[in-house]
């Protein structure tokens, strides 16, 4: 790893969910064989290689079902966050169920490790206006940090004039920053580069795969102004061992374009650059 960005804070995320999670796969999707430890494993390697600590935004139905998986990221100093239980929407929930979906997932990930988890990431980045009553129930079970929006617009998700930097989102609306009164949890959007009136998403996952390595890391180099950057990846991406299910056009192209490349990518951005948590975001900045 080379120094030359110690400057920049950067953050790599997992989010430890099972390969049929996904919104778009799940409705298909033979749910036999959920491979985690298989695919889990070598990220694990891979990180230990490179020294880098990460952070894992886990389901709480991974975490269940195999806990010593989740002692082992623990214990080998990565941070573990919450990415809920079920991985269903936080619209699909609705606030009392997803105030007994986070909760139940909080209380699994602190019995295993035995420390406070702080950090949240919305499936599907799935936090928006409409959901905004979501960042009141995380206030309320002690959540420092949230990770869920993004500021493109998409299909599916997306907060496109959200601010680029962490910020502490107004009660109102969360596009708009309001520290004096807004909510007193810190909200830290995936990464984006700023062209002109365009945002360009550089943070991991399908943009990974689409965008060529070069651009990416040139790309994360030029973000000055606000010295950090957030990449998020996923198990079934970087370890595609999984079936591949028979999908709609659309969600077959999102899910599997490029597949084979993520592995490649995030091994090309942990030798440039060096990563660390969510959590060294939250409390730094």
């Amino acid at each position: 790893m080379t120094h030359e960005d110690d400057y920049m804070k950067l953050a790599l995320s997992i989010d430890l969910e099972f390969w049929y999670s996904a919104e778009l796969v799940r409705p298909y999707a033979n749910t036999d064989n959920d491979l985690i430890i298989e695919m889990t494993k070598p990220i694990l390697d891979l990180l230990d290689y490179h020294e880098t600590r990460a952070t894992f935004f886990v389901l709480g139905e991974v975490a269940e079902k195999y806990p010593d998986l989740i002692l082992e990221i623990y214990n080998k100093g990565h941070e573990i966050a919450s990415h809920s239980y079920s991985h269903r929407t936080i619209g699909e929930l609705g606030r009392d169920e997803f105030e007994s979906d986070i909760r139940k997932s909080k209380i699994i990930l602190e019995r295993i490790t035995g420390d406070k988890v702080i950090g949240f990431r919305a499936p599907t980045f799935s936090i928006n206006n409409k959901t905004i009553w979501a960042l009141d129930i995380l206030e309320k079970l002690n959540f420092i940090y949230d990770s869920s929006i993004f500021p493109i617009k998409t299909p599916l998700y997306g907060i496109p004039n959200a601010p680029l930097h962490p910020y502490f989102p107004s009660r109102i609306d969360l596009s708009k920053e309001d520290m004096l009164h807004g909510f007193k949890i810190k909200e830290i959007p995936l990464t984006v580069y700023r062209l002109c009136s365009l945002n360009i998403p550089i943070s991991g996952g399908f943009y990974l795969r689409l965008f060529p390595s070069k651009l990416i890391n040139h790309l994360i180099e030029k973000i000055k102004i606000d010295n950090y950057a957030v990449i998020y990846l996923h198990p079934w991406e970087l370890i595609p061992i999984a079936p591949k299910v028979n999908l709609p056009f659309f969600s077959s192209w999102v899910t599997y374009y490029n597949i084979d490349s993520a592995s490649i990518k995030l091994k090309s951005l942990l030798r440039k650059f060096n990563f660390g948590t969510m959590e060294e975001i939250a409390v730094d900045m």
